[in-house]
């Protein structure tokens, strides 16, 4: 086993766009000149600071408005150039409602995703007092423009110039630039480092490199230690399941932890993640057709890193571990094949009705691993786990499944307020009834048609029914074919937002 202490990382390697775009915050005023990004309430004529800018320019905006039928509606947004005295106004609508934090994460999301493209100078973003709710502060703003601005190019000849990106603005009386200073832009390279995992090409990213890659994340930070256990580590403490999704590679299996104990004496909330580095399929092949983003099948464990990442670099007064789950899953020689049995490292058999269901095999073993040596007051496992959670809720909800229904109502509520909402699904001994094998004592794939279901069963086997606990199968939401105000198409991060708000809501002093 090999421990990791904080030591001396190429940090720079793994820089983000995240640390690289400049956001500065000054007192509101509106700006006598240059681009500016105007929120606008819904209604039939503009209000509120609209109605100020739109007499700077001499009621062109009226014009414009009328002319486009623009009302304000949410997320709607005109951009106009040219209009005297500035150099481009954009109008952005937040509704009728009073304006919640989510709605200002959009509101800078959605400027970013207009203005992406501009270089130098400044974007100022208005964003005075009105009906606004107390959390919906210009730091919001910010963290929204920031995870909107989120580009993964580096390896295109092509590159964004950073160094041309402009100076975001926000104009703003509400004192919350150490908001975003000390909390949401390490909120947001959380969100990053996991986008940046699932990006990655396969060939870049794999059980060891992704070790060596979160690493240099973590490099630094106070409170921080980080353990790997390696293909040896694994057979020696039965860790079957595990092994036996890996050992088909020639790139062997890592279970990465990373820990963050700064919150006392208290159990640690143990967040474990899936982290197939590719998924094949095993000797279960899978279709070509869409293959290529199985790159991304390590969602869960770029989650929950991404996660403690965020929670260690603000500091937070909590104790947290995770654990990622890493193997590639590849069919050879020494791959495992449909009918064979595992042994899991808590005595568990599991007869193999699909190499294709490999995710939850080597969380089977982490789990239980983080039950054994952490004896955590929370364990919540995150996977890019079923289609079938797709089909069920679509691309707008992750699924969330447990036994503890406060638990699981704390979490649901934790990712609406973060804008990654979840939506429960069921989990009854009937799911677990139909997981029993024949020739093991439970088969990983082939039975029941709840097919999100039956994979949180299998999970829920190798937890003990006391213990706090809950599974995110984040399979619909990862990977979106769409952009949204704060996440544009592509791999999202999906559930670094959440978890963030639960452990603050719940476990940080």
């Amino acid at each position: 086993m090999r421990i990791f202490f904080s030591l001396v990382a190429l940090f720079g390697l793994a820089t983000s766009v995240a640390a690289q775009q400049r956001f500065e915050f000054s007192s509101f005023e509106i700006p006598g000149n240059g681009r500016i990004v105007v929120p606008v309430a819904e209604g039939e004529t503009l209000s509120g600071i609209a109605v100020t800018v739109d007499q700077q320019t001499n009621g062109a905006l009226t014009v414009a408005a009328t002319e486009a039928a623009f009302t304000g509606a949410l997320g709607e947004s005109l951009t106009l150039y040219g209009v005297s005295p500035f150099s481009r106004v954009d109008l952005v609508g937040v509704g009728a409602e009073p304006i919640g934090r989510v709605v200002a994460e959009n509101f800078g999301g959605t400027a970013a995703s207009l203005l992406g493209d501009t270089t130098g100078g400044a974007v100022q973003i208005l964003w005075p007092d009105e009906n606004t709710e107390a959390e919906a502060t210009a730091a919001r703003v910010a963290f929204g423009y920031q995870l909107r601005s989120y580009r993964f190019d580096r390896h295109q000849a092509e590159q964004v110039n950073r160094d041309e990106l402009p100076i975001v603005r926000l104009l703003s009386d509400d004192r919350s630039e150490s908001e975003f200073d000390d909390d949401l832009a390490h909120l947001a390279e959380g969100v990053y480092l996991a986008r940046d995992m699932s990006s990655e090409p396969a060939n870049i990213i794999y059980p060891q490199s992704f070790v060596e890659r979160v690493e240099e994340q973590f490099d630094g930070l106070d409170n921080v230690s980080i353990k790997v256990l390696d293909e040896e580590d694994l057979q020696r403490l039965g860790m079957g399941a595990h092994w036996g999704v890996g050992k088909g590679s020639s790139r062997p299996p890592r279970l990465l932890i990373i820990e963050y104990m700064a919150g006392g004496n208290g159990s640690p909330v143990v967040l474990a993640g899936k982290g197939i580095t590719f998924d094949t399929g095993g000797i279960s092949l899978k279709d070509n057709d869409g293959m290529w983003q199985m790159k991304g099948d390590l969602g869960g464990a770029g989650v929950v890193t991404g996660t403690v990442l965020a929670v260690a670099r603000r500091g937070a007064e909590v104790n947290v571990v995770a654990l990622a789950a890493l193997a590639e899953n590849m069919p050879s020689g020494s791959a495992i094949r449909p009918g064979d049995i595992l042994t899991s490292m808590s005595g568990i058999t599991i007869e193999i009705g699909s190499t294709d269901a490999e995710g939850r095999l080597v969380l089977s073993d982490a789990v239980h691993y983080g039950q054994v040596t952490y004896e955590p007051g929370v364990l919540i496992d995150v996977a890019t786990l079923t289609g079938s959670v797709g089909r069920a809720l679509g691309d707008e909800y992750a699924g969330v499944f447990g036994r503890h229904d406060d638990l699981i109502q704390q979490l649901v509520a934790a990712a609406e307020a973060a804008g990654e909402p979840a939506w429960r699904l069921p989990l009854d001994d009937s799911h677990f009834e139909q997981i029993k094998s024949k020739y093991g004592d439970i088969v990983n794939s082939g039975v029941g048609n709840p097919g999100a279901s039956v994979g949180a069963a299998f999970i829920g086997s190798f937890v003990a029914e006391d213990q706090l606990w809950a599974h995110f199968d984040i399979a619909g939401v990862d990977y979106l074919e769409e952009d949204r105000p704060t996440v544009p198409a592509g791999y999202s991060g999906w559930s670094v937002r959440a978890l963030d708000e639960y452990l603050r809501r719940h476990h940080q002093r």
